[in-house]
Formats: structure tokens, C-alpha cells, sequence
């Protein structure tokens, strides 16, 4: 079943076994031909066997071209993955085969990328990396070893949670900010960021067809977790779609990076250069909460799926916040 000759300076195997493909290998030295080839049979006989070949003809760069070509079409991340793997070509990591990467060479990919970047961007890195090869198993059908190489290499703890929110007047100052602004609907798009809690993407995309005025309802399509979320409106919120009349969207933003040159101008006159525009989301949940609004309710608007997250991560309610109702809760007494 097992042929072993000399070929080229080396030592060739060749299994050949019916219901299996075809087996070569090279060594140097014939025990080692010999060695292999025994254990290969010895697999075969216990059917246990893998066909490797692919993964030692394959390195990770040949795998990352293939997820960008072939495995990201779905993903809303799509932007975020090319960066990542671009930056991945460009190291040396990218040029082993998948059957030589080992734990130590993802350690060393994580000190190169190291410098100016948080624990949690270098994390997602090593997750993309995980991807990757789950990707190579799952659906370009590669055998791999058993071992993913980057399970070996352990995350950062991630102690950088945002925990960034703004008072009442902080708030009121932006906003006078963006009213004064050339690009003339920035003060509307905070508005209307903090009074329905939805993300810039879900804003900016709004169509006018997937608003009913006489319900008083709108829905966001193909929110970040993939479904469609349909929230009540306010009369605020009311008002001002109803000063953007025309076009398929109510907010037609030419370019992000237009809208991201006012904001940030907007901000700096607040003195505000922290805050992005995403914790205007847990400015208008803060605020929903301190209205008397309960969590589940909030996760309506908010589109989350849990709880815990939406308490943890954005309600930023502060002692001061609550002097209002304790006062009150005295006075009745």
C-alpha cells in the first residue's frame, strides 16, 4: 500500500488506499518516510485518517484573501475586516502554511501590533484571526489540525468600557453648537439621536417609506443584530422628520467624513472632544430611565436583546441624577 523511493535527493512516500486520495510526502531521511507512512496506514486502517494536503499547500495569506473574496458578503463589518486583514499582510505571520503556525508566531503578531493600539483592538485581531480558521474547516472544507493555534493565545482583559455621558446643560450647549452650523440638519440628527436612542447608521438610513405618521411609529431596517426594530415617535421626534419633506430618506448625508468635519467642529465649541456621537445613545437612555421608563421598555427603542448589557453599558446613571426624586421621596414623608 506504502511506496517509498528516492526522488529528487529526497525520500517520497506514496499511499495509495481504496475510498482515500492519493498520498505523497517528501523527507529527507528515510526513517522519517518510513515512520510517516506507517502511522498514515495505521490511520487509515482506523479510519481516523485526514487528508492534510491542502492546508500544507496553503498559508494563512492564500486563507485571507479567501474570506475577503468569498466570506465576508454578508457581513456589516465588511469595511473593519479588510482593514484588519490588510494590516495582517503585512506581517510576517501571513506567510506560514496552516499546518506550521503555531501559538508562539501569534504571540509575536500580537507584541508587533502592539504599539498605539487598546487591548481590545489587538483582541479583535486575534478573534478575526480564530475566524479565519474556523472558516477554513467549516467552509472551504481544509482539514486542520485540531488544535487552532490562536485558541492557544489568550485575550486581553478589557477594562476600557466607555463609561462617558453628558449633563442636562453640556447637552443643551451642543446642541446651540450644532444650530449654528453651515451643514444645517447636525443639530436635528443629535435631536433625533437622543430622543429614539437608534445608532448613526440606523438614522442616516431611514426611509420615508418605513415611516407611518398616523400610527406614529418608524422602522429601522436591518438593524446591527440583523433584524428590523420598529420604535413609537414623540412629537419631537415627530416634528422634525416633518421638516425633511422630500426625498427617499430623511436624512440624506452626503459623505460621512462631511458629517464628521461639523460634528467634531460642533463638539469643540461645546468643549465636549471626548463624546462621540454613539454616547448620544446613552445620553437619550439616561434619560428615558430618569423619565421613569423600566429597562424593558427602554431595550424597545434601544434594540437591545439584553438587559444587563443595556443597564451596564448605557444607562450612566449618576448619584446627582437621583437628588430630584430622593428629595421627593422625603418630602413626601
Amino acid at each position: 500500500m506504502a511506496t517509498i523511493r528516492k526522488f529528487k535527493g529526497k525520500w517520497q512516500v506514496q499511499i495509495r488506499k481504496k475510498g482515500y486520495p492519493q498520498v505523497t510526502k517528501s523527507f529527507f531521511e528515510k526513517s522519517s518516510a518510513s515512520k510517516y507512512a506507517k502511522e498514515v496506514e495505521l490511520q487509515m486502517e482506523r479510519q481516523t485518517f485526514e487528508d492534510m494536503s491542502e492546508a500544507q499547500t496553503t498559508t494563512l495569506r492564500d486563507l485571507l484573501s479567501k474570506y475577503i473574496e468569498e466570506g465576508i458578503s454578508e457581513l456589516k463589518s465588511q469595511r473593519s475586516v479588510r482593514s484588519k486583514v490588510k494590516l495582517i499582510l503585512q506581517h510576517k505571520i501571513a506567510n506560514y502554511g496552516l499546518l506550521q503556525l503555531r501559538s508562539k508566531h501569534v504571540h509575536v503578531f500580537k507584541e508587533q501590533i502592539k504599539q498605539g493600539r487598546a487591548p481590545k483592538t489587538i483582541n479583535g485581531y486575534i478573534e478575526l484571526l480564530r475566524t479565519c480558521w474556523s472558516y477554513a474547516k467549516k467552509n472551504l472544507s481544509i482539514a486542520l489540525p485540531a488544535e487552532n493555534p490562536f485558541e492557544m493565545v489568550s485575550k486581553y482583559k478589557i477594562h476600557n468600557e466607555r463609561d462617558i455621558t453628558i449633563t442636562e446643560s453640556e447637552y443643551q450647549q451642543l446642541l446651540l453648537e450644532a444650530d449654528k452650523s453651515k451643514f444645517r440638519m447636525l443639530g436635528d440628527l443629535i435631536r433625533f439621536a437622543v430622543l429614539t436612542t437608534a445608532r448613526y447608521s440606523e438614522i442616516v438610513s431611514l426611509k420615508r417609506c418605513n415611516v407611518d405618521f398616523s400610527k406614529r411609529l418608524a422602522t429601522f431596517i436591518d438593524t446591527k443584530n440583523g433584524e428590523d426594530r420598529t420604535i413609537p415617535l414623540s412629537n419631537e421626534v415627530i416634528t422634525i422628520l416633518k421638516k425633511y419633506p422630500f426625498g427617499e430618506k430623511f436624512f440624506p448625508i452626503p459623505t460621512r467624513d462631511r458629517f464628521k468635519e461639523h460634528w467634531y467642529r460642533a463638539r469643540r465649541d461645546a468643549n465636549l472632544t471626548h463624546l462621540r456621537f454613539h454616547d448620544l445613545r446613552s445620553v437619550g437612555i439616561r434619560r428615558l430611565l430618569l423619565g421613569g421608563m423600566q429597562l424593558h421598555e427602554v431595550a424597545i427603542l434601544s434594540g437591545h436583546k439584553t438587559l444587563a448589557v443595556l443597564h451596564r453599558r448605557y444607562s450612566r446613571i449618576k448619584a446627582e441624577d437621583l437628588l430630584v426624586k430622593i428629595n421627593n421621596i422625603f418630602a413626601i414623608k
